[in-house]
């Protein structure tokens, strides 16, 4: 946890690598996965750099493996699951070898596949020229075979005229898809001007295109017609129609001998298109082996090389030179890589490592686990933290699921939370492999969700809320001392009064007879409100504090006097002390008191005194009471308000007049940027203070205003921030009003049903509503509390001290380069 207070030092290093093991230490640095470098060829274009010509190579070869798998999902054919251990990026040697091996599983695929296609192409000719001699014997007669005949329109030189002078008629035969037979004979009809005679018989069976594989159906078609010039035009008619034109004789015996024909030649193409098929599969098959190991070999390869363009060649060309960010605790890990980098090729010359100063602002860098992660990410979607400054998420783990809980509280909508979030914990190996976006948004904050079960159920046990039912462990404090008679003559109902019908303190959490109470919701409504607002002012009051921490660290004592100080007074002069009130109300007034001015018909509003406190009003109090809660209170109260108000100004003018000073005071060469200043070799990061940087150069006019801004945005804030935690008692008393409504109206309908039906009924109703409270109570409620807290702590409490305006850092890893492209 300690990592998570603050993000870790970084260091700005300086490489020099020797050209022959630049490949190999890139590789190193990238499976560790801890350097980020930085352009040092932001002036080059990206086809100018040194290594575009490997980057190039790399493309080619992942456009040959998104080819191979193509062709592998084409066939149908799962790629294996690769091994436990990720390979390695391939050697500078042994990438020849693999671009040859990778070129020839694709020209291997490609003739295969082109030879498939032309088989494909040939058996469908095959098979149509089939169905056209079956279908069209039924379109000849025995007469008609003597006078059709295609060979005898061929016209002599002697006399072109001669068929059609004989009167004989001729016929095309050929297959057409169906979806374009009416129109084809719609042109025929046309250009023959109604010379022609088409019959048609669609065929039983869909066929598959060659080309694009879809199944299409077709009729076989036979247009008669007379004349030469006829069959020119009805030839061309069909070539525009991509209709296929199939040579077929009119006599039986001749339609016979080719049928024969044909049919053989179709048993020997379709041994060949087996066995084609099964060469395919087979290498399809070998190749699917190794395709996952050749996946990620290539994306690391090109990666490198992507890496490598960063740098920048030195004059001599005899060592590329990088610049890169590195947390200060990897330093010796990045030394190694260097060392083994080296040491792979064999390089007499080592490389080496030089951390060089500088005045930039490092990135922000946490280190996480699987259970801090979650609770990181929820910071780190506000914003980056600042380089250095305290960190939120050490301290969400606890109070997010706790301000969750609070207006969750029900212990059995709390094991709903506590079983799906232990469930994803338990078996995370096996569901980190689902890659479905939603699910991973969920899964990814498994720990918060068990968190806000187990916290949902510690404020249900308080609050005593089960499903909307209370438990009686502890049995009541209450008890009732009126007797029948005096029962059974008061039907309107009689009051309890605590002094005579409690008997102590109630052991842990609600009473249970408060569920029988007619003002159990008056009751739980003040009891809830004043639990928010202590939260919500211990919740501010410590992000104030947290706002130290960061002056403290960044060594900014005039910050600690000219802001932390102002705002933790006004803060706890004016809310901190209504909290006090409640405290103090609670313990001063009770049912067993004797002295009527101590009972609780006395107790005085502490809504009335905070507003008469900042009004310097006061109210008159009922007969035997006092208006305040101790003595010297109103007089200690306007000194509240007045130091309260002394904090405006004390805000508002102390820094900018502080800055003021600093600047003639202190001669013109000392003056240094408050960011970016270099201190022992290490890079300053001192954020603004506050936020809110004033540079050097920065007129006064406009520090002044910019202070002004911040001023008001702060007192204004504590006002609305501190009603804005009045969102926990809301949503939990509605949380517990819908969940009464759901058992009231829903499940508890069923209870008076006797017998069998009834049995059956509460079997029904049960399971709608089981439905309605884990759709309506856990999913949309919870919902709704999850994003109200995530409010509460973005801009309730991160505002007193978060800036968040940091950059992330981002290493060059292997192992995120290649999840991120497997979540595409």
């Amino acid at each position: 946890m300690g990592d998570l207070f603050r993000s870790e030092e970084m260091a700005l290093c300086q490489m020099f690598l020797q050209p022959e093991a630049a490949y190999a230490t890139i590789a190193e640095l990238g499976e560790r996965g801890c350097v980020q470098f930085r352009d040092l060829n932001t002036q080059v274009n990206a086809f100018q750099r040194k290594f575009v010509t490997e980057v190039r190579r790399c493309d080619e070869l992942e456009r040959r493996i998104t080819y191979i798998e193509h062709e592998l999902k084409k066939d149908e054919i799962t790629l294996p699951l690769l091994m436990d251990e990720e390979p390695n990026a391939p050697n500078p040697r042994e990438i020849i070898d693999f671009e040859a091996q990778l070129e020839s599983i694709e020209n291997e695929l490609r003739e295969l596949s082109q030879n498939e296609v032309n088989l494909n192409s040939n058996f469908m000719g095959m098979t149509e020229l089939e169905q056209v001699l079956e279908n069209t014997a039924g379109f000849f007669s025995d007469q008609e075979v003597l006078n059709l005949d295609t060979s005898r329109f061929v016209a002599t030189d002697a006399d072109p005229s001669l068929a059609q002078q004989r009167g004989q008629l001729g016929f095309v035969a050929g297959v057409i898809k169906l979806e374009r037979f009416f129109a084809f004979e719609r042109m025929l009809w046309r250009i023959c001007r109604g010379n022609i005679f088409v019959k048609r018989s669609d065929l039983s069976s869909m066929s598959k295109d060659p080309e694009t594989g879809h199944m299409i159906l077709k009729t076989v078609f036979v247009a008669f017609f007379q004349g030469e010039q006829l069959k020119s035009r009805i030839k061309k008619v069909c070539s525009g129609f991509h209709a296929s034109v199939y040579p077929c004789p009119s006599a039986h015996a001749e339609r016979a001998d080719m049928i024969r024909d044909v049919r053989v030649r179709l048993e020997d193409l379709k041994l060949v298109l087996n066995q084609t098929a099964d060469h395919r599969n087979r290498v399809l098959v070998a190749a699917s082996k190794k395709l996952p190991v050749w996946s990620i070999m290539v994306k690391k390869m090109k990666a490198i090389y992507h890496t490598l363009n960063l740098f920048n060649m030195d004059v001599s060309s005899k060592c590329l030179i990088g610049e890169a960010w590195v947390p200060s605790r990897d330093l010796p890990i990045v030394q190694n890589s260097l060392s083994k980098g080296s040491a792979s090729v064999d390089s007499s010359i080592p490389s080496f490592l030089n951390v060089i100063e500088t005045s930039e602002n490092p990135p922000t860098y946490t280190r996480t686990n699987k259970f801090t992660s979650g609770f990181q990410n929820l910071i780190d979607s506000y914003g980056v933290a600042s380089y250095r400054e305290a960190n939120p998420a050490l301290y969400t783990c606890i109070t997010f699921p706790f301000l969750f809980a609070v207006m969750f509280g029900d212990l059995g909508h709390g094991l709903i939370l506590v079983a799906v979030g232990g469930f994803m914990c338990i078996a995370e190996k096996k569901l980190s492999k689902i890659k479905e976006e939603i699910f991973n948004l969920f899964f990814g904050g498994r720990y918060i969700i068990l968190l806000m079960g187990l916290f949902s159920i510690y404020t249900g046990f308080i609050y005593n809320d089960v499903f909307s039912k209370s438990m009686n462990i502890f049995g009541s404090s209450w008890y009732v001392r009126y007797n029948t008679s005096t029962v059974l003559t008061n039907p309107g109902g009689l009051q309890m009064d605590p002094r005579y019908h409690v008997n102590g303190t109630y052991v842990m959490g609600m009473d249970p007879i408060w569920q029988l109470a007619d003002n159990k919701i008056i009751f739980l409504n003040s009891y809830k409100m004043k639990l928010s607002i202590i939260f919500g002012v211990v919740h501010m009051v410590f992000g104030i504090c947290m706002s130290l921490i960061n002056f403290s660290y960044f060594k900014q004592p005039m910050n600690m006097l000219l802001q932390f100080l102002p705002q933790v007074l006004f803060l706890l002069l004016l809310f901190g002390y209504m909290v006090f009130m409640m405290f103090f109300k609670w313990a001063k007034y009770s049912g067993d008191a004797t002295d009527v001015a101590l009972g609780p018909g006395c107790a005085p509003s502490i809504l009335i005194l905070f507003i008469n406190m900042v009004l310097f009003g006061s109210q008159e109090p009922l007969k035997g009471c006092k208006e305040y809660l101790f003595d010297g209170q109103k007089e200690l109260q306007t000194i509240f308000v007045i130091v309260a108000v002394v904090c405006i100004p004390w805000m508002l003018l102390g820094k900018p007049f502080y800055i003021m000073c600093t600047r003639k005071n202190k001669p013109s060469k000392e003056l240094s940027h408050e960011n970016g200043a270099v201190e022992n070799g290490k890079p300053s990061s001192a954020p603004p203070a506050g936020g809110h940087g004033h540079g050097d150069d920065e007129p006064m006019s406009e520090v002044f205003i910019q202070q002004a801004i911040h001023t008001i945005e702060y007192v204004l804030s504590t006002i609305s921030h501190t009603a804005s935690y009045l969102r926990l008692w809301a949503l939990s008393l509605a949380h517990a009003q819908l969940s009464e409504v759901l058992w009231t109206m829903v499940l508890s309908a069923s209870f008076g049903m006797p017998n069998y039906a009834g049995s059956i009924l509460i079997y029904v109703i049960f399971g709608a509503w089981s439905g309605l409270t884990v759709g309506i109570l856990v999913l949309i409620e919870g919902l709704s509390a999850f994003l109200h807290t995530l409010r509460l702590h973005w801009v309730e409490f991160m505002s007193k001290f978060y800036i968040g305006e940091g950059y992330a850092f981002m290493p060059f890893s292997f192992r995120t380069i290649l999840d991120s492209e497997n979540a595409e």
